[in-house]
């Protein structure tokens, strides 16, 4: 099997003098195979950026993705108690010894990531990314409730969108699609290793827009 390469993307959000105080919110909820049935983003990046005065917000994604047994509590992925490094094309099973959960080694498989649940009751798994200096993944997409003895697959595109809002905290799971607009959107795998996007107001129309 051919050895994926892996990519970095840098990116750097800033403004000056937006206008107003509003928070940006960065999450990959793109057309995954059953988004907000069973599978569930989460909030990748948050921040909020003043009415007057500089602001920038970096993000940095690498396409090492990860499958992990994330913790969860009231709604947020706080940690993984255990994880693995996963490509397309690649299969892993988490199975449950000695009250140790752990994933197999990966598997070649066809088209997919694949994660199977054996452990003997149903176990939430994560899909993330591994970050330059992390030891468990940055949460991607949120599988709950999956039953033993079932498979989960994924195909996935880093297709970031960014969003204007309020209501939510770093890490949470989302359970339902954003009631507003996403005002940018892009293919991390199609831009340059590092990109600086300009973040605006429009102060006769109030729309914002990332350019």
């Amino acid at each position: 099997m051919a050895i994926p390469r892996i990519f970095v993307r840098n990116l750097s959000f800033q403004t000056k003098d937006l206008g107003r105080e509003v928070t940006l919110l960065l999450t990959f909820d793109s057309d995954v195979k059953g988004i907000y049935e069973t599978c569930f983003p989460a909030v990748c990046w948050l921040s909020t950026f003043g009415q007057t005065g500089s602001y920038r917000m970096n993000a940095t994604y690498t396409s090492q993705l990860a499958f992990s047994r994330p913790q969860v509590a009231d709604g947020n992925i706080i940690d993984a108690e255990t994880c693995i490094e996963i490509n397309n094309s690649e299969k892993t099973t988490l199975t449950r010894q000695n009250c140790v959960f752990q994933f197999s080694p990966v598997k070649g498989v066809s088209g997919f990531l694949e994660a199977r649940n054996d452990t003997g009751f149903i176990q939430d798994i994560a899909l993330g990314f591994m970050g330059p200096r992390d030891l468990m993944p940055r949460p991607i997409l949120h599988f709950k409730e999956v039953d033993d003895a079932s498979n989960i697959k994924v195909q996935f595109t880093p297709i970031l969108r960014a969003y204007i809002t309020s209501d939510y905290r770093h890490t949470k799971i989302l359970q339902k699609a954003i009631d507003t607009p996403a005002i940018w959107e892009r293919n991390l795998a199609a831009l340059s290793e590092s990109t600086t996007w300009t973040f605006k107001r429009d102060p006769y129309t109030g729309h914002y827009q990332i350019t």
